[in-house]
């Protein structure tokens, strides 16, 4: 499993590097970072659309076309839809999140700003996520991009990840501990 982990890994940096160059040279980092966002949250969204990039059942020409579609849907640039279709190719569709993810810390460690994953039981409003990563920027002294999800079973509070540190304010995680210091009594 491993292997499998570290293979996925090479292969997501190699196209997100090509990627990164191709959009750098011709002055779309953002517009792509933004199609990239957009596709990563329709991954996340879609079970049917993760079982499509990562089935071995459907056809290459079958899943590049149905990316296409789903891209051209999206309103997705040009050189977004030619790399998913350079990436669908060559049956690389599965690795597609890992390499989105390895362009958006490509772009990120660029322009020196750190991401913060932020869960929440309820979705946080504009002005909320502006505070958050005001107080963001400050504890880890550089600029925060916040990604958000809604987790209902966090019941309230939030559970932030920025790196390898985390802070989890949750009102679950405090009834648990609760809950274990009161069968230790």
């Amino acid at each position: 499993m491993a292997s499998q982990s570290t293979d996925t890994s090479g292969i997501a940096e190699r196209y997100a590097t090509a990627l990164y160059d191709m959009a750098d040279e011709a002055k779309q980092l953002d517009a792509v970072a933004d199609d990239l966002r957009g596709l990563k949250a329709l991954l996340e969204e879609s079970g049917d659309l993760r079982r499509l990039v990562r089935s071995p059942l459907i056809g290459r020409q079958a899943q590049t076309a149905a990316m296409m579609a789903v891209l051209e849907k999206a309103g997705a640039g040009d050189l977004t839809r030619r790399f998913a279709g350079v990436v669908g190719h060559n049956r690389r569709l599965f690795a597609l999140g890992a390499m989105i993810d390895a362009y958006l810390a490509m772009l990120a460690r660029r322009r020196g700003e750190e991401t913060a994953h932020v869960s929440s039981a309820a979705a946080l409003s504009e002005d909320q996520q502006a505070r958050l990563a005001e107080s963001l920027r400050k504890a880890v002294g550089s600029k925060v991009r916040v990604e958000t999800a809604v987790d209902p079973s966090l019941i309230g509070g939030l559970v932030v990840r920025v790196g390898s540190r985390m802070i989890d304010s949750s009102v679950r995680t405090k009834l648990q501990r609760m809950q274990l210091a009161m069968k230790g009594a």
